[in-house]
């Protein structure tokens, strides 16, 4: 049983051989040029300040989950898509009704103020 994995153990071990590899041999030949804004912190696209009690932005993160939100639940529309025929009417209702869940979410953070950007 356990040598029909022998194939994927080499494979493993080759893909981590290479990716080591490439590693080692850029951190000896590569340049290295260090620089104060390359030495800066950077955190999700604002500067990182010092003083704690200032207040955070949060649209950047509100935006980052709406799209992820909305990304996930579209992946649901593949498999979908697979089975179409073969789910039928009811399939079809169905998805309207996922596809109406997901139309009236976007309203709502429309609405809200999630997408503008100040």
């Amino acid at each position: 049983m356990l040598q029909n994995f022998v194939p994927v153990l080499i494979l493993f071990l080759f893909a981590a051989a290479f990716g080591l590899g490439v590693l080692l041999i850029s951190s000896l030949l590569g340049p290295k040029r260090p620089t104060a804004a390359k030495q800066a912190t950077y955190e999700c696209g604002m500067d990182v300040q010092p003083d704690a009690r200032r207040p955070l932005d949060v649209k950047y993160y509100l935006i980052a989950m709406a799209f992820l939100i909305f990304d996930v639940e579209v992946i649901f529309l593949y498999p979908w898509a697979v089975q179409f025929k073969s789910l039928g009417l009811f399939g079809f209702i169905e998805m309207l009704v996922f596809l109406f869940i997901l139309l009236v979410g976007y309203a709502y953070i429309w609405k809200k103020g999630v997408l503008e950007w100040e």
